[in-house]
């Protein structure tokens, strides 16, 4: 049976939920005709370990956070990245860094370092794909390697491979959808009775908004994601910085009322779509939604995007953008297509 061999950069939520369905559930890589094994773990606290025949999971799952490789075999007290993804064992880089969404930094090093060595790539990372998403394709096609990214938009929810994969054969002309859950949830709950600002905050306590929520409230989230929907799937090549986008922070209990009164519902909408001239434009922005729209009905911190095709019509999928697990899901998802490339020389 194929073995990967994986370095974890990062060991975060989303990593450290991938090592434990590795170490609790190896029968399910099993299943596709692999094992995965972590030779490699990078992270801003605990530093970096190295071990060629592989880490011990269980153990270091258990290190409480403040701890350190240091002393461990293959251990050091520094992270190590640069070292660890162009000269270490791994097979695959598995990049969930915390990186800035204005430059893409740490993790775009991290991509180009692990290409330019024969390295295949997955990330849940939004930053690199969206603003250096061409560049980093060629780079992997110049290398032979995959670069794979499936849940930089809607976590566990397969959406950029749906629709390569599933929708071939119709022209897609647009897609549209609601792409942040922070900001979804607090729509619906100021359609019962919340202000802004007191939706805001309990967004906060269940922990679907960060301590500042700025990036989800006011678009730029979603304006990421929109990037890489219209780079990846319409062939667009659009900076974030070129789309026109606004947020939430500005629609009022009364908006909100108003619009249910007549049957309509408030969603954050990114969309991008191709004109008959085959431009390609797109936009975040606040839309009252009447009540047939295939997103009105989508609630709670739940995603969704819905494709126009020209057959079909409109194709939408919905389901979890957020979640550990489920991110964590779509890095899986994105080394079963290594997989599948590796053994059949095609990309799923």
């Amino acid at each position: 049976m194929t073995t990967y061999n994986l370095a974890l950069i990062g060991f975060g939520g989303v990593n450290r939920a991938l090592a434990e369905l590795i170490r609790d559930e190896p029968h399910r890589f099993a299943s596709l005709g692999f094992e995965l094994r972590v030779v490699a773990i990078t992270d801003l606290a605990f530093g970096s370990l190295v071990q060629a025949d592989g880490i011990d999971l269980a153990a270091v799952l258990a290190m409480p956070r403040g701890a350190s490789f240091e002393g461990l075999r293959g251990g050091s007290p520094e992270p190590r990245n640069e070292e660890v993804i162009k000269n270490g064992p791994a097979d695959i880089i598995v990049e969930a860094t915390f990186t800035s969404p204005i430059d893409g930094e740490p993790a775009v090093s991290h991509v180009r370092w692990a290409l330019a060595s024969g390295k295949h790539v997955v990330t849940t990372n939004k930053g690199p794909v969206a603003l250096y998403g061409q560049e980093l394709n060629a780079l992997a096609g110049e290398n032979g390697t995959r670069f794979e990214f499936e849940g930089s938009v809607m976590s566990g929810t397969p959406v950029l491979r749906l629709a390569r994969k599933m929708l071939k054969g119709l022209e897609l002309n647009g897609v549209q959808g609601i792409l942040n859950g922070t900001s979804n949830y607090v729509l619906g709950r100021m359609e019962e009775g919340l202000r802004l600002e007191e939706a805001i905050a309990e967004a906060q306590e269940r922990g679907y908004a960060e301590a500042d929520p700025t990036a989800d409230i006011g678009g730029s989230d979603v304006q990421l994601k929109v990037a890489i929907l219209a780079n990846e799937l319409l062939g667009a090549s659009l900076r974030p910085d070129e789309i026109d986008t606004k947020g939430i922070q500005d629609i009022t209990s009364d908006h909100v009322a108003q619009a249910l009164a007549n049957g309509q519902r408030w969603k954050l909408i990114g969309e991008a779509g191709r004109g008959k001239d085959g431009r390609i434009t797109a936009s975040v922005r606040p839309a009252a939604l009447p009540a047939d729209h295939p997103l009105a009905g989508i609630s709670g911190a739940t995603n969704a995007v819905s494709f126009n095709t020209d057959i079909l019509g409109a194709v939408t999928v919905s389901g979890p953008g957020a979640g550990r697990m489920e991110t964590a899901y779509a890095l899986v998802s994105d080394i079963i297509a290594i997989d599948e490339y590796i053994k059949g020389g095609v990309r799923v």
